[in-house]
Protein backbone atom coordinates (compact mmCIF):
# COMPACT_ATOMS: atom_id res chain seq x y z
CA UNK A 1 0.00 0.00 0.00
CA UNK A 2 3.14 2.67 0.90
CA UNK A 3 5.86 1.01 -0.10
CA UNK A 4 5.52 0.00 -4.07
CA UNK A 5 2.38 2.09 -5.11
CA UNK A 6 3.62 5.48 -4.33
CA UNK A 7 6.80 4.89 -6.43
CA UNK A 8 4.51 3.71 -9.18
CA UNK A 9 2.09 6.31 -8.60
CA UNK A 10 5.02 9.18 -8.90
CA UNK A 11 6.02 7.60 -12.32
CA UNK A 12 2.47 8.43 -13.84
CA UNK A 13 1.69 11.33 -12.19
CA UNK A 14 4.64 13.32 -13.08
CA UNK A 15 4.47 12.41 -16.69
CA UNK A 16 0.92 12.08 -17.57
CA UNK A 17 0.19 14.80 -14.57
CA UNK A 18 1.56 17.85 -16.17
CA UNK A 19 0.03 17.27 -19.76
CA UNK A 20 -3.44 16.96 -18.16
CA UNK A 21 -2.94 20.03 -16.14
CA UNK A 22 -0.90 22.11 -19.21
CA UNK A 23 2.36 22.88 -17.10
CA UNK A 24 5.81 21.69 -17.50
CA UNK A 25 7.26 18.85 -15.85
CA UNK A 26 9.64 18.06 -13.21
CA UNK A 27 13.12 17.75 -14.04
CA UNK A 28 14.49 13.79 -12.53
CA UNK A 29 16.49 16.09 -10.30
CA UNK A 30 13.73 17.41 -8.32
CA UNK A 31 12.03 14.13 -7.84
CA UNK A 32 15.19 11.84 -7.34
CA UNK A 33 15.42 12.66 -3.24
CA UNK A 34 11.80 12.01 -2.35
CA UNK A 35 11.62 8.71 -4.35
CA UNK A 36 15.44 8.10 -2.65
CA UNK A 37 13.95 8.55 0.41
CA UNK A 38 10.84 6.34 -0.01
CA UNK A 39 13.01 3.41 -1.43
CA UNK A 40 15.79 3.40 1.20
CA UNK A 41 13.28 3.93 4.14
CA UNK A 42 11.38 0.89 3.00
CA UNK A 43 14.25 -1.18 2.85
CA UNK A 44 14.96 -0.14 6.27
CA UNK A 45 11.62 -1.26 7.16
CA UNK A 46 11.81 -4.28 6.33
CA UNK A 47 15.24 -5.07 7.61
CA UNK A 48 14.26 -3.18 11.08
CA UNK A 49 11.16 -5.69 10.76
CA UNK A 50 13.51 -8.81 11.54
CA UNK A 51 16.18 -6.85 13.34
CA UNK A 52 14.56 -4.16 15.62
CA UNK A 53 11.51 -2.01 15.78
CA UNK A 54 13.40 0.97 16.19
CA UNK A 55 14.84 0.22 12.76
CA UNK A 56 11.94 -0.18 11.13
CA UNK A 57 10.10 2.82 12.67
CA UNK A 58 13.07 4.95 11.49
CA UNK A 59 12.47 3.33 8.08
CA UNK A 60 8.59 4.39 8.31
CA UNK A 61 9.69 7.66 9.67
CA UNK A 62 11.91 8.49 6.35
CA UNK A 63 9.16 6.77 3.84
CA UNK A 64 6.53 9.39 5.77
CA UNK A 65 8.96 12.78 4.40
CA UNK A 66 9.42 11.01 1.13
CA UNK A 67 6.00 10.88 0.38
CA UNK A 68 4.96 14.02 1.81
CA UNK A 69 7.66 15.66 -0.16
CA UNK A 70 6.15 13.80 -3.21
CA UNK A 71 2.96 14.72 -2.62
CA UNK A 72 3.86 18.55 -2.02
CA UNK A 73 5.43 18.51 -5.72
CA UNK A 74 2.12 17.15 -7.03
CA UNK A 75 0.47 20.02 -5.66
CA UNK A 76 2.95 22.98 -6.62
CA UNK A 77 1.72 21.09 -10.43
CA UNK A 78 -1.88 21.70 -9.50
CA UNK A 79 -1.73 24.96 -8.26
CA UNK A 80 0.32 26.47 -10.99
CA UNK A 81 -2.30 25.26 -13.53
CA UNK A 82 -4.47 27.12 -15.10
CA UNK A 83 -6.34 24.18 -17.58
CA UNK A 84 -9.91 24.08 -17.06
CA UNK A 85 -10.32 20.67 -15.79
CA UNK A 86 -8.49 20.34 -12.95
CA UNK A 87 -10.60 17.92 -11.24
CA UNK A 88 -8.71 14.63 -11.38
CA UNK A 89 -5.39 15.58 -10.48
CA UNK A 90 -7.48 17.38 -7.56
CA UNK A 91 -8.89 14.23 -6.29
CA UNK A 92 -5.40 12.76 -6.80
CA UNK A 93 -3.69 15.53 -4.52
CA UNK A 94 -5.93 15.35 -1.67
CA UNK A 95 -6.11 11.36 -2.03
CA UNK A 96 -2.17 11.54 -1.59
CA UNK A 97 -2.46 13.67 1.55
CA UNK A 98 -4.73 11.18 3.02
CA UNK A 99 -1.97 8.79 2.24
CA UNK A 100 0.31 10.97 4.22
CA UNK A 101 -2.09 11.28 7.12
CA UNK A 102 -2.31 7.39 7.08
CA UNK A 103 1.34 6.66 6.68
CA UNK A 104 1.97 9.04 9.37
CA UNK A 105 -0.96 7.18 11.73
CA UNK A 106 0.76 3.89 10.69
CA UNK A 107 4.07 5.03 12.00
CA UNK A 108 2.60 6.69 14.87
CA UNK A 109 1.09 3.11 15.89
CA UNK A 110 4.74 1.45 15.20
CA UNK A 111 6.37 3.56 17.78
CA UNK A 112 3.38 3.23 20.26
CA UNK A 113 3.29 -0.54 19.30
CA UNK A 114 -0.56 -0.14 18.43
CA UNK A 115 -1.02 -2.94 15.99
CA UNK A 116 -4.86 -2.46 15.08
CA UNK A 117 -4.28 1.25 15.00
CA UNK A 118 -1.56 0.57 12.36
CA UNK A 119 -4.09 -2.02 10.55
CA UNK A 120 -6.91 0.06 10.45
CA UNK A 121 -3.96 3.27 9.00
CA UNK A 122 -3.02 0.97 6.14
CA UNK A 123 -6.25 -0.13 5.23
CA UNK A 124 -7.48 3.46 5.16
CA UNK A 125 -4.35 4.30 2.87
CA UNK A 126 -5.44 1.59 0.76
CA UNK A 127 -9.25 2.86 0.22
CA UNK A 128 -8.49 6.41 0.40
CA UNK A 129 -5.29 6.71 -1.89
CA UNK A 130 -4.45 4.00 -3.42
CA UNK A 131 -7.84 3.01 -4.69
CA UNK A 132 -8.66 6.60 -5.04
CA UNK A 133 -6.12 7.34 -7.03
CA UNK A 134 -6.63 4.56 -9.43
CA UNK A 135 -10.49 5.11 -10.05
CA UNK A 136 -9.50 8.92 -10.91
CA UNK A 137 -7.29 7.69 -13.27
CA UNK A 138 -9.48 5.07 -14.66
CA UNK A 139 -12.05 7.40 -14.86
CA UNK A 140 -9.78 9.79 -17.02
CA UNK A 141 -8.12 7.03 -19.25
CA UNK A 142 -10.01 4.01 -20.02
CA UNK A 143 -12.96 5.97 -21.27
CA UNK A 144 -9.72 7.78 -23.69
CA UNK A 145 -7.94 4.56 -24.83
CA UNK A 146 -10.58 2.73 -25.67
CA UNK A 147 -12.48 5.35 -28.18
CA UNK A 148 -8.79 5.79 -29.34
CA UNK A 149 -8.43 1.93 -30.12
CA UNK A 150 -12.59 0.69 -30.42
CA UNK A 151 -13.88 4.02 -32.85
CA UNK A 152 -17.34 3.13 -32.37
CA UNK A 153 -16.87 3.45 -28.21
CA UNK A 154 -17.38 6.99 -27.81
CA UNK A 155 -15.71 9.05 -24.70
CA UNK A 156 -17.91 8.77 -21.73
CA UNK A 157 -17.12 9.94 -18.73
CA UNK A 158 -19.63 12.29 -16.63
CA UNK A 159 -18.45 13.45 -13.64
CA UNK A 160 -20.83 12.22 -11.64
CA UNK A 161 -19.68 8.58 -12.10
CA UNK A 162 -16.51 9.70 -10.27
CA UNK A 163 -18.37 10.80 -7.54
CA UNK A 164 -19.77 7.34 -7.27
CA UNK A 165 -16.61 5.59 -7.79
CA UNK A 166 -15.31 7.93 -4.44
CA UNK A 167 -18.00 7.67 -2.50
CA UNK A 168 -17.62 3.58 -2.48
CA UNK A 169 -14.25 4.41 -1.90
CA UNK A 170 -15.28 6.73 1.11
CA UNK A 171 -17.41 3.83 2.37
CA UNK A 172 -14.96 1.65 2.77
CA UNK A 173 -12.46 3.58 4.83
CA UNK A 174 -15.40 4.75 7.44
CA UNK A 175 -16.03 1.32 7.70
CA UNK A 176 -12.37 0.37 8.89
CA UNK A 177 -13.02 3.45 11.27
CA UNK A 178 -16.22 1.56 12.63
CA UNK A 179 -14.84 -1.79 13.15
CA UNK A 180 -11.90 -0.10 14.93
CA UNK A 181 -13.87 1.77 17.39
CA UNK A 182 -16.30 -1.08 17.99
CA UNK A 183 -19.37 0.05 16.27
CA UNK A 184 -19.91 -3.07 14.19
CA UNK A 185 -21.01 -4.89 17.40
CA UNK A 186 -24.33 -5.35 19.19
CA UNK A 187 -27.48 -4.24 17.69
CA UNK A 188 -26.44 -0.88 16.07
CA UNK A 189 -23.73 -3.14 14.48
CA UNK A 190 -26.02 -5.39 12.57
CA UNK A 191 -27.80 -2.85 11.07
CA UNK A 192 -24.85 -1.33 10.25
CA UNK A 193 -23.39 -4.38 8.50
CA UNK A 194 -26.83 -5.17 6.66
CA UNK A 195 -26.45 -1.39 5.07
CA UNK A 196 -22.91 -1.41 4.11
CA UNK A 197 -23.53 -5.25 2.86
CA UNK A 198 -26.31 -3.44 0.33
CA UNK A 199 -24.71 -0.14 -0.16
CA UNK A 200 -21.37 -2.73 -1.49
CA UNK A 201 -24.16 -4.65 -3.83
CA UNK A 202 -24.86 -1.50 -5.21
CA UNK A 203 -21.60 -0.03 -6.05
CA UNK A 204 -20.28 -3.25 -7.33
CA UNK A 205 -23.08 -3.57 -9.56
CA UNK A 206 -22.93 0.19 -10.84
CA UNK A 207 -19.42 -0.31 -11.54
CA UNK A 208 -19.84 -4.00 -13.33
CA UNK A 209 -22.40 -1.95 -15.43
CA UNK A 210 -20.02 1.13 -15.92
CA UNK A 211 -17.31 -1.44 -17.41
CA UNK A 212 -19.93 -2.71 -20.09
CA UNK A 213 -20.47 1.16 -20.62
CA UNK A 214 -17.55 1.35 -21.42
CA UNK A 215 -16.81 -1.12 -23.69
CA UNK A 216 -15.96 -4.49 -21.89
CA UNK A 217 -17.12 -6.49 -25.09
CA UNK A 218 -15.83 -4.65 -27.29
CA UNK A 219 -12.11 -4.28 -25.51
CA UNK A 220 -11.89 -8.11 -25.58
CA UNK A 221 -10.69 -7.81 -29.14
CA UNK A 222 -7.63 -6.25 -28.57
CA UNK A 223 -5.60 -7.97 -25.52
CA UNK A 224 -3.76 -4.40 -23.95
CA UNK A 225 -7.13 -3.05 -23.88
CA UNK A 226 -9.16 -6.35 -22.59
CA UNK A 227 -6.62 -6.62 -19.71
CA UNK A 228 -7.45 -2.88 -18.79
CA UNK A 229 -11.30 -3.47 -18.80
CA UNK A 230 -10.92 -6.76 -17.33
CA UNK A 231 -9.08 -5.67 -14.26
CA UNK A 232 -11.73 -2.80 -13.95
CA UNK A 233 -14.21 -5.70 -13.32
CA UNK A 234 -12.27 -6.35 -10.52
CA UNK A 235 -13.41 -3.77 -9.08
CA UNK A 236 -17.24 -4.39 -9.02
CA UNK A 237 -16.40 -8.29 -8.35
CA UNK A 238 -14.57 -6.92 -5.01
CA UNK A 239 -17.77 -5.09 -3.93
CA UNK A 240 -20.20 -7.74 -4.42
CA UNK A 241 -17.83 -10.12 -2.48
CA UNK A 242 -17.87 -7.73 0.01
CA UNK A 243 -21.52 -7.58 0.14
CA UNK A 244 -21.93 -10.84 0.00
CA UNK A 245 -20.10 -11.46 2.37
CA UNK A 246 -21.25 -8.64 4.73
CA UNK A 247 -24.65 -10.26 4.31
CA UNK A 248 -23.94 -13.78 4.60
CA UNK A 249 -22.25 -13.28 8.02
CA UNK A 250 -25.22 -11.17 9.12
CA UNK A 251 -27.12 -14.34 8.53
CA UNK A 252 -24.79 -16.86 9.72
CA UNK A 253 -23.16 -15.03 12.75
CA UNK A 254 -19.94 -16.21 11.41
CA UNK A 255 -17.09 -14.42 8.56
CA UNK A 256 -17.93 -16.67 5.41
CA UNK A 257 -15.43 -15.07 2.63
CA UNK A 258 -12.63 -13.86 5.03
CA UNK A 259 -10.54 -11.43 3.27
CA UNK A 260 -11.86 -12.63 -0.70
CA UNK A 261 -13.07 -9.20 -1.25
CA UNK A 262 -9.88 -7.77 -0.42
CA UNK A 263 -7.87 -9.84 -2.57
CA UNK A 264 -10.26 -9.57 -5.69
CA UNK A 265 -9.37 -5.61 -5.28
CA UNK A 266 -5.88 -5.55 -4.38
CA UNK A 267 -4.68 -8.94 -6.56
CA UNK A 268 -7.39 -8.35 -9.14
CA UNK A 269 -8.21 -5.11 -9.71
CA UNK A 270 -5.05 -2.94 -8.44
CA UNK A 271 -2.50 -5.63 -10.03
CA UNK A 272 -3.84 -6.37 -13.18
CA UNK A 273 -4.35 -2.53 -13.63
CA UNK A 274 -1.12 -1.76 -13.17
CA UNK A 275 0.18 -5.02 -15.37
CA UNK A 276 -1.62 -3.58 -18.25
CA UNK A 277 -0.30 0.14 -17.28
CA UNK A 278 2.90 -0.45 -17.10
CA UNK A 279 3.41 -2.98 -20.12
CA UNK A 280 1.72 -0.43 -22.25
CA UNK A 281 4.05 2.28 -20.97
CA UNK A 282 7.30 0.29 -21.12
CA UNK A 283 6.25 -0.31 -25.03
CA UNK A 284 5.62 3.17 -26.13
CA UNK A 285 8.63 4.22 -24.33
CA UNK A 286 10.64 1.25 -25.49
CA UNK A 287 9.68 2.42 -28.59
CA UNK A 288 7.60 -0.90 -29.27
CA UNK A 289 4.36 -1.41 -30.70
CA UNK A 290 1.19 -0.70 -27.95
CA UNK A 291 0.20 -4.49 -27.88
CA UNK A 292 0.06 -7.51 -25.73
CA UNK A 293 2.35 -10.30 -27.15
CA UNK A 294 1.48 -13.93 -26.41
CA UNK A 295 3.67 -13.56 -23.05
CA UNK A 296 2.44 -11.13 -21.90
CA UNK A 297 -1.16 -12.37 -22.68
CA UNK A 298 -0.28 -15.69 -20.70
CA UNK A 299 1.16 -13.80 -17.85
CA UNK A 300 -1.85 -11.91 -17.13
CA UNK A 301 -4.71 -14.90 -16.93
CA UNK A 302 -2.03 -16.89 -14.86
CA UNK A 303 -2.36 -13.38 -12.82
CA UNK A 304 -6.20 -14.23 -13.13
CA UNK A 305 -6.15 -18.14 -12.00
CA UNK A 306 -3.69 -16.66 -8.93
CA UNK A 307 -6.35 -14.20 -7.85
CA UNK A 308 -9.36 -17.37 -7.87
CA UNK A 309 -7.27 -19.58 -5.80
CA UNK A 310 -6.59 -16.55 -3.64
CA UNK A 311 -9.81 -15.71 -2.88
CA UNK A 312 -10.92 -19.39 -2.97
CA UNK A 313 -8.47 -20.04 -0.26
CA UNK A 314 -9.96 -17.51 1.81
CA UNK A 315 -13.30 -19.30 2.24
CA UNK A 316 -14.01 -20.30 5.31
CA UNK A 317 -13.11 -24.39 5.51
CA UNK A 318 -11.09 -23.90 2.12
CA UNK A 319 -8.20 -26.36 1.47
CA UNK A 320 -4.85 -24.82 2.88
CA UNK A 321 -3.21 -25.74 -0.20
CA UNK A 322 -4.50 -22.97 -2.00
CA UNK A 323 -2.94 -20.50 -0.68
CA UNK A 324 0.40 -21.11 -1.14
CA UNK A 325 -0.58 -22.11 -4.65
CA UNK A 326 -1.91 -18.61 -5.40
CA UNK A 327 1.12 -17.46 -3.76
CA UNK A 328 3.91 -19.61 -5.95
CA UNK A 329 1.52 -18.46 -8.99
CA UNK A 330 1.64 -14.77 -8.09
CA UNK A 331 5.78 -14.83 -7.80
CA UNK A 332 5.80 -16.43 -10.93
CA UNK A 333 3.49 -13.92 -12.59
CA UNK A 334 5.49 -11.21 -11.02
CA UNK A 335 9.05 -12.63 -11.33
CA UNK A 336 8.75 -13.24 -15.14
CA UNK A 337 6.80 -10.42 -15.84
CA UNK A 338 9.45 -8.02 -14.14
CA UNK A 339 11.97 -9.51 -15.57
CA UNK A 340 10.98 -8.98 -18.83
CA UNK A 341 10.10 -5.61 -19.10
CA UNK A 342 13.11 -4.44 -16.64
CA UNK A 343 15.05 -5.32 -19.01
CA UNK A 344 14.64 -2.62 -22.09
CA UNK A 345 14.70 -0.33 -19.21
CA UNK A 346 17.88 1.76 -19.89
CA UNK A 347 18.42 0.67 -23.19
CA UNK A 348 17.82 2.98 -26.51
CA UNK A 349 14.65 3.10 -28.02
CA UNK A 350 13.72 0.18 -30.78
CA UNK A 351 12.73 2.89 -32.86
CA UNK A 352 15.80 4.99 -32.82
CA UNK A 353 14.27 7.51 -31.41
CA UNK A 354 15.63 10.02 -28.47
CA UNK A 355 15.08 8.05 -24.95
Amino acid sequence: TFGFIPLFFSGFLFTAGPKWLGVRGLEVLQLRAPLVLQAVGWMAWVVGGHVHAALAGAGLTVSLIGLGWMVVLFWRLILASTAEDRLHAKVIGVAGAVGWLSLGGACLALWLDAPALGRACVLTGLWGFVLVTYVTVAHRMIPFFTSSAVPMVAVWRPFWVLWVLLAAAALEAVAVWVEFSGGSTGDAGRVWTGLRGLLELAAGGIVLWLAVVWGLVQSLKIRLLAMLHIGFVWLGLAYLLAGASQLLGLVSGAPVLGLGALHALSMGCLASLMLAMVTRVSCGHSGRALVADNTVWVLFWALQLATFLRIAGAVAGAPTVLIPLAALLWALVMGVWSVRYGSWYGRPRRDGKPG
